[in-house]
């Protein structure tokens, strides 16, 4: 799939889950709607998945790749969804939350180099503060109505961007790495059974029998759990963490055109100009910069299955590539004599 297509698809099918949260929580709680949401959608995946392990007769998962992409699930939905639904509940705004969640471009940025090896350069920086600068702009409207929630409320989307980072860190060093076709149904999984005991412990468990809530239940399991979490994996296995997160800019002004058209909720001048101010600002970051396989760090070589050496090469000093032929012509000196001629 082209970067391209992966990257806006990854703004769009993102953004749908704010308005998924939004339709949901008008018909039933926040609980009851997750649980719900990752009941379908475990169902649905391991139905799937165990169909088509059957055809392809694929064996056991390994339990060491089992236990890492649970952990992964649990981090990437369960608390970064919990997280920021749980602080939607308790009154605070949406647009803090996002302006919260944005700040995660930034943190990638700066640990990037450090615990995987990707460079992160200056047009890059420069792209992910313009970024953070329009974000800001779009939703500062919501930072001055803070409703009733409880100061400590505004812990809840740090932990969730803590939780979506962490995951993303754990997926790119992850030592038994699997398909998204494998790993979605697990973290489903993970999930359904975290929501559904939350649920169950609130009382909140129950499903209301108006059809918008189900509704509401398909909306964020195509567009959110489906579309949402799949082009986000893919596109950290195809773009990297700096340049997936970098795209995260553009949820907020997209939930923005997306909530005018479905709620009537018209964004103001300083809200369309910060839109302009995030594309710039992902334009910026994301552009392509020319590169040598010199100035490729080693250890994100390492953990990067793209950059691997193929059967017939291998990296030597100073980024050049020893082909066979190469190694052919090294080894004809010490075949000197050996021969059926010599």
């Amino acid at each position: 799939m082209p970067s391209t297509v992966i990257s806006a698809g990854l703004v769009v099918m993102w953004s749908s889950g704010f308005i998924g949260a939004e339709l949901g929580t008008r018909h039933s709680p926040a609980a009851t709607l997750l649980s719900w949401r990752f009941l379908v959608a475990s169902t649905l995946l391991c139905a799937a998945w165990l169909l088509l392990r059957r055809r392809r007769r694929g064996g056991p998962l390994p339990r060491r790749a089992l236990a890492e992409q649970a952990a992964i699930g649990l981090l990437s939905q369960g608390v970064y969804l919990g997280s920021v639904v749980w602080a939607a509940d308790l009154g605070v705004p949406a647009g803090t939350s996002a302006l919260i969640a944005a700040l995660q471009p930034l943190a990638a940025g700066a640990l990037a180099g450090r615990l995987l090896g990707e460079r992160v350069s200056r047009r890059q920086w420069a792209g992910l503060a313009i970024g953070l600068l329009g974000v800001a702009l779009v939703v500062r409207g919501d930072l001055g109505s803070a409703g009733s929630a409880p100061s400590w409320a505004y812990a809840l989307p740090f932990l969730g961007m803590a939780g979506l980072l962490t995951a993303s860190f754990l997926e790119r060093r992850a030592r038994h790495p699997l398909p998204a076709s494998d790993t979605l149904p697990l973290h489903c999984l993970v999930s359904a059974v975290v929501f559904t005991a939350a649920a169950a412990a609130l009382g909140q468990l129950r499903p209301p029998a108006e059809g918008g809530f189900w509704l509401a239940v398909a909306w964020v399991f195509v567009l959110s759990t489906l579309g949402g979490y799949g082009f986000y994996w893919l596109s950290l296995r195809h773009n990297g963490v700096t340049r997936t997160s970098a795209l995260m800019y553009l949820t907020p002004p997209t939930t923005t055109l997306w909530a005018y058209a479905m709620f009537g909720a018209a964004p103001g001048a300083e809200a369309l100009a910060g839109m302009a101010v995030c594309v710039a600002g992902v334009l910026t970051a994301t552009a392509k910069e020319p590169q040598s396989r010199a100035g490729r760090y080693p250890e994100h070589d390492r953990n990067d299955s793209r950059l691997q050496p193929s059967a017939v090469s291998a990296p030597c000093g100073g980024g050049c590539d020893r082909t066979l032929e190469a190694r052919r012509l090294r080894a004809a000196p010490e075949l000197r004599g050996k021969g059926p001629l010599g």
